[in-house]
């Protein structure tokens, strides 16, 4: 599974100046990728990739840009300051500073930052808790010194109400029933083939997977969810549980992919089973 590697502005989705001085470590997304196989090929975790990219799900998509590295690297620019850079990242100047041992927060054009990306997280208290200490200071000087601080706030709302209806227009299966929501299961899914060593390739209930490698197939635990019961599975489509396995038990699935490699590309992820029974 080879990926391509490449450079780019941080913020090239949104007409800001203070992209153009921003650069990060990105992978372009490849079909049959997942966040976990890059993850574990980037040497990381799904729950870094997903909140270095803001992704509310596991679900990519070919062509998708995604960040591999918790660091950015910014070149300061005339007129920034280092209250507009924190708010443009979503970091706290507190943590802005700590990154790059600064002692004060003066910057200078043509000064490299790095931009700790695991630091939004406690961005928004923090930064909230600036404002009300200095209520009349930082507006005063956004006004003055900050015009690209005062497009972020207006962009960034408007990039996330853009951007979440977008992803399931691009979702390559079919759409999720929504009247059986009630009967649906957070499971963890992994993959399987017919034709593994010491595999028969029919399953418990007598399908033959190599006659019928187009057959949409999950292993289950009966007790969780009864053999013969026809599901919704997401990321994956309409199947019916048709087999068991050694290792499935509780809230966990297998599902049936002929192709070895897209079985594993599949990795495992965690999706929600409806149950149309």
């Amino acid at each position: 599974m080879k990926k391509t590697v490449i450079t780019l502005a941080t913020a090239a989705s949104l007409t800001l100046t203070m992209g153009a001085g921003a650069s990060a470590e990105n992978v372009e997304v490849k079909k049959g990728d997942t966040l976990w196989g890059l993850s574990k090929e980037y040497g990381t975790s799904v729950e870094d990739l997903l909140r270095w990219n803001n992704l509310n799900s596991d679900l990519i998509f070919p062509n998708q840009q995604l960040r591999v590295s918790s660091t950015e690297n910014y070149t300061v620019e005339s007129g920034d300051t280092l209250w507009g850079i924190a708010k443009y990242y979503g970091v706290s100047v507190d943590g802005l500073m700590n990154t790059n041992s600064l002692n004060s927060d003066i910057i200078h054009p043509g000064q490299n930052l790095v931009i700790d990306l695991d630091n939004r997280g406690v961005a928004t208290l923090v930064n909230k808790q600036e404002q009300a200490s200095s209520p009349e200071q930082a507006p005063a000087e956004e006004s003055k010194t900050e015009p690209a601080a005062q497009e972020t706030a207006a962009a960034e709302p408007a990039e996330v109400q853009e951007t979440v209806p977008a992803q399931p227009a691009e979702t390559p299966v079919n759409t999720q029933p929504t009247q059986e929501e009630a009967n649906a299961i957070t499971v963890s899914a992994t993959a399987y083939t017919a034709d593994c060593i010491g595999c028969s390739g029919v399953t418990k209930t007598g399908v033959d997977l190599n006659a019928n490698p187009d057959a949409k197939v999950i292993a289950v635990d009966p007790n969780v969810i009864p053999l013969g019961t026809e599901v919704y599975v997401e990321g994956y489509g309409y199947a019916t549980a048709q087999d068991i396995g050694g290792a499935i038990k509780g809230n966990k699935i297998d599902v049936f992919i002929p192709e070895r490699q897209d079985a594993l590309d599949w990795g495992v992820r965690s999706v929600k089973v409806t149950i149309l029974d």
